[in-house]
């Protein structure tokens, strides 16, 4: 039995399809693909999947529909969407059905891989923190090898304690990160220039994902900081 991550493919370009299958198997991913919407439940009935790639626009039964109907049968199962679109009302309704990521055509499948890695790491508790250098925030992805933040074709760079900083933050997801821990950790000292310091990097850091409802980075008076991403 193959240990690869299994994926449900649901893509109705045939070229794109099967290019994008072969890209995935040559990344060690398992992959079924289903190239018409109304064939997709009886797939994912067939078989048991780690992670679903739906397209949007499908002939017959669209990948909204399919993933809501995904997720009635299975709540946990991660959900990624393909779309040629870029409009805010499709990723919103994406991520009300309970989408874990969403990339908009042309992409870089580079980028995808980086996308599903990061995603079924997080979905298995048994991975221990700081095993990662990618992590999905919301709709944004960290590189943090690169010091990349990148959302479909955007990216943004970040100097090395910008990064340092998010990471922690990932580390210690939903849980406080301690003021004095950061600060130790990163600036060699918790003293007071330095705590101001770390207030400046936080900052900038909430303004990179102010478009995101899904990310907040909360202040915990008098102990630290939580970042908290939204399901």
């Amino acid at each position: 039995m193959s240990n690869k991550p299994h994926i449900f493919l649901v893509e109705d370009d045939l070229s794109f399809g099967a290019v994008l299958k072969s890209y995935l198997e040559i990344n060690d991913f398992e992959v079924d693909w289903v190239d018409d919407g109304k064939h997709a439940l009886p797939q994912f009935n067939k078989s048991s999947y780690d992670i679903c790639i739906l397209d949007v626009m499908l002939p017959n039964v669209d990948g909204f529909t399919i993933g809501a109907e995904i997720r009635k049968l299975n709540s946990v199962i991660p959900i990624l969407f393909l779309t040629a679109k870029n409009l805010r009302d499709d990723v919103l309704n994406g991520y009300k059905i309970g989408a874990d990521d969403y990339i908009t055509k042309p992409f870089d499948t580079e980028v995808l891989i980086f996308k599903l890695k990061a995603i079924l790491k997080r979905g298995n508790g048994n991975q221990p923190k700081e095993s990662s250098d990618y992590y999905q925030i919301g709709t944004y992805l960290f590189d943090f090898k690169l010091r990349t933040l990148e959302r479909d074709s955007s990216k943004q760079k970040l100097s090395p304690k910008e990064a340092e900083l998010l990471k922690m933050l990932c580390d210690n997801r939903n849980e406080l990160l301690p003021r004095e821990t950061a600060l130790r950790k990163i600036w060699g000292d918790d003293g007071y220039f330095t705590a101001r310091s770390m207030d400046v990097y936080l900052t900038k850091i909430r303004k990179f994902f102010a478009d995101d409802e899904s990310v907040e980075i909360r202040n915990i008076h008098g102990s630290g900081f939580m970042l908290e991403i939204k399901d």
